[in-house]
């Protein structure tokens, strides 16, 4: 019985040539783009008093489409994060007021997440630094589209 070897990734198919050192180039360009901006937006967050993980969580429920406000589940979902730890991160953004909790009136195990002014502000703060930012890093990413 002949066993079947995976094909090595590393080896350019008839189908598929090899990537060329520019196309490289452009991904090494890309990640380091994103990195840079996913820094500067740290250090925002930071100067605001608040962690990366809790300005997410700002923009994902400031942000959110639904049909209405984000539920606790909903924030898990979008921060690729475990509902026990959406839990414990509203929890810590609902004691220092960045956002309020409040039971569903249709489900009262649903909790809907709003922003509290505290974080609407912080929130905003962020943001416009972070937009004048993605201005600055556009012609980056085009010349790597």
């Amino acid at each position: 019985m002949k066993t079947k070897t995976k094909p090595d990734p590393s080896r350019s198919s008839p189908r598929r040539p090899r990537l060329t050192d520019a196309e490289y180039q452009a991904l090494g360009e890309f990640r380091r783009s994103i990195r840079d901006f996913l820094k500067f937006s740290e250090e925002g967050a930071q100067a605001q008093g608040i962690s990366s993980q809790q300005h997410q969580a700002l923009l994902a429920i400031r942000s959110h489409l639904g049909l209405g406000p984000m539920t606790v589940g909903e924030l898990a979902e979008s921060l690729l994060i475990k509902n026990h730890s959406a839990v414990e991160l509203v929890a810590r953004m609902a004691e220092r007021d960045l956002i309020e909790r409040i039971a569903s009136d249709e489900d009262r195990r649903r909790v809907l997440l709003r922003l509290r002014p505290a974080g609407a502000r912080a929130l905003e703060t962020i943001s416009r630094r972070n937009l004048r930012r993605l201005g600055q890093t556009s012609e980056i990413l085009e010349g790597v589209l």
